[in-house]
């Protein structure tokens, strides 16, 4: 192994170009994350107000300000000829000390995301690629007649981190398929159908009757307000199937949806948060509960008392339904929190269980939920929506067998995930593994 300085091997390189006004130019944008190099726009000379640099096809560029989050790579066939500010910095590579096909394999490893994070300094906001730090790095490399050996080595284990990571996809995708499949069967009663033909249980009717008597003795207590009344459900509009002691129902009727509150505007006013204690639930902590379990208990934001009085404090329990941003997405509050008017706190009436079967039902069907949403950049759908979803609902029991049902069949997918992040992890090491084998960054 011998050590040499970066800039003793990468060599900025500039094509300074003089731009024709009335010329249209392709500009260069690099996606971090080693995602590549590609086309951000196409733009008139005249409009262009920086210094621009042309870059050729096969050169390796980097992003001044976003190296260390691996914004780099290579300049595509279609890019040739593209332009670029100075923000980005592309070399000539001396193949007297490192082969260029190695150095550009080596650049999909951590091992330059390593060298450009140690190249990068400055302060929170303007933390990027300093040319001093960069360059004068010290690091050891392989002789030149070695490096063919560690290429070889890193192409094969790249062949095989590829079919690991296909075989990786393919697991994801068939587990999720699987997952899709239990909550629908579930749905569809296919999950109770030994149950029924075992057991004799009261109609699902009488379940609606108790749910809407106990709204009425809520609106009697001036508890909640009177419900509008909604379209009966046609059998046109029915999709599928249900067992003969099921009905079909609108969501409105399965229990109560309230949106959270935000009467302060806006809603991101420091007054509302400043020394806060009181829990503030947004949307992506409630997407972010499936992976505990569905269970929210945490949250990155909390009111004080002021915000409090401008929203209200949802019970320990409370489904929350999200309507904006990542829709019908569904969690439990495992603490007593705030949330904003785009998320809808559900409770269940005559029976808790009758929450988590909810949830089964808007988790198998939120691709059709999703629609509702128009084509915008924030999409959103709105509570009536939500209201009219039409529903098939099971007699409690059975709604208590098929939480149980549910819960232990995914309680067997979280195992079977667990195998795959393992795999996905196995597949990282192998190649960190070549690399420590070969050198360490200096």
């Amino acid at each position: 192994m011998e050590k040499h300085l970066i800039g003793s091997f990468l060599k900025r390189i500039k094509r300074p170009i003089d731009l024709d006004d009335n010329k249209d130019y392709k500009l260069v944008t690099i996606k971090m994350n080693h995602r590549g190099v590609t086309l951000r726009e196409m733009k008139k000379g005249d409009k262009i107000k920086s210094k621009m640099y042309v870059v050729k096809e096969g050169d390796f560029i980097l992003s001044g300000i976003d190296a260390r989050n691996g914004a780099f790579g290579i300049i595509p066939k279609e890019l040739d000829g593209a332009i670029v500010t100075n923000d980005f910095w592309y070399f000539d590579i001396n193949e007297n000390i490192i082969s260029k096909k190695l150095f550009l394999e080596l650049t999909a490893t951590s091992w330059f995301d390593t060298i450009c994070k140690r190249g990068s300094d400055g302060t929170t906001q303007r933390i990027r690629l300093q040319k001093d730090k960069f360059f004068n790095q010290k690091i050891s490399l392989p002789k030149i007649e070695e490096q063919v050996k560690l290429l070889d080595k890193l192409l094969t284990s790249k062949e095989k981190q590829s079919k690991i990571n296909n075989e990786i996809k393919t697991q994801k995708k068939l587990l999720q398929n699987l997952k899709q499949s239990i909550l629908q069967e579930a749905i569809e009663g296919k999950l109770t159908a030994d149950y029924r033909s075992q057991n004799t249980t009261e109609s699902a009717s009488e379940l609606l009757k108790r749910i809407q008597e106990e709204k009425k003795q809520l609106i009697k207590d001036k508890k909640i307000k009177k419900e509008k009344p909604l379209p009966k459900i046609t059998k046109d509009e029915i999709p599928f199937q249900i067992p003969d002691n099921w009905v079909w129902c609108r969501m409105q009727e399965t229990g109560l949806f309230e949106r959270g509150k935000s009467k302060h505007r806006p809603r991101n006013d420091s007054k509302l948060f400043k020394n806060g204690n009181i829990p503030f639930v947004q949307t992506g902590e409630v997407a972010r509960s499936k992976n505990n379990g569905y269970l929210i208990d945490s949250c990155s934001t909390y009111y004080n008392e002021f915000g409090l009085e401008q929203s209200r404090l949802w019970k320990k329990g409370t489904m929350c339904i999200t309507i904006a941003a990542n829709i019908a997405q569904t969690g439990f509050l495992n603490i007593d929190a705030c949330f904003p008017d785009s998320v809808v706190g559900f409770t269940a009436l005559s029976d808790k269980s009758i929450s988590k079967y909810v949830r089964y039902f808007i988790e198998a069907t939120r691709s059709d939920i999703e629609k509702y949403a128009p084509a915008t950049a924030q999409k959103n759908i709105n509570l009536g929506i939500i209201f009219m979803l039409k529903v098939p609902l099971p007699p409690v029991n059975e709604i208590k067998l098929i939480v149980e049902k549910v819960e232990e069949a995914m309680s067997k997918c979280s195992l079977l995930e667990q195998e795959i992040e393992k795999s996905e992890k196995h597949a990282t090491l192998l190649m960190q593994s070549v690399l420590k084998e070969a050198f360490e960054v200096a």
